[in-house]
């Protein structure tokens, strides 16, 4: 009994092979930023949400939270952006706010402070929900995530009154000349 050789893929049209699998990855990340929920949800109202579908709930959290000592704690606040929740880190996915521990200039330090703050007063106003966002955790390992009340997110909040911006994918300097 002979066994049939395996045909040869010509060097050619393996290198095609390779190009067309990198097009179509390239597409499906493009069409994935288009069609998966982005920074626009952040300020989202509940008629809005209705017409395009709530994101999944992750959890509804009734817990009291405290600033994080160096950035550790249970349940606690660790900057305008970031909580620990039973231990992990969860990253506001909506906002980006200003620095506290590696804050380059005074005024980002006291808009990064004030910002904690009034996480830690939103979070601690009464339950509310943690709702998946389009990916899992950033390059640091933080669940990705947005917090919520009665549809209103948390990131929203400090956008609108001036402690953080919308996330757009690049981090921007708080500082003037830095």
């Amino acid at each position: 009994m002979t066994v049939a050789a395996r045909p040869r893929v010509p060097r050619l049209q393996r290198g095609r092979l390779v190009e067309a699998a990198i097009a179509f990855t390239a597409a499906v990340v493009v069409l994935s930023y288009f069609l998966l929920p982005g920074p626009a949800t952040a300020l989202r109202s509940e008629a809005q949400s209705a017409a395009v579908g709530q994101l999944p709930v992750e959890a509804h959290i009734s817990a009291t939270f405290e600033l994080c000592v160096r950035g550790w704690g249970t349940n606690c606040v660790i900057d305008g952006d970031t909580i620990r929740y039973q231990g992990e880190k969860i990253r506001l996915a909506d906002i980006d706010a200003p620095e506290t521990y590696y804050a380059r200039c005074d005024s980002e330090l006291a808009l990064g402070n004030r910002a904690k703050d009034r996480l830690l007063q939103l979070v601690n106003a009464g339950p509310f929900d943690v709702v998946f966002y389009s990916r899992d955790r950033d390059v640091y390992g933080r669940k990705l995530r947005l917090l919520e009340r009665h549809g209103v997110s948390f990131g929203g909040v400090l956008v609108s009154e001036g402690l953080a911006r919308l996330w757009d994918g690049a981090r921007h300097p708080w500082c003037d000349g830095v």
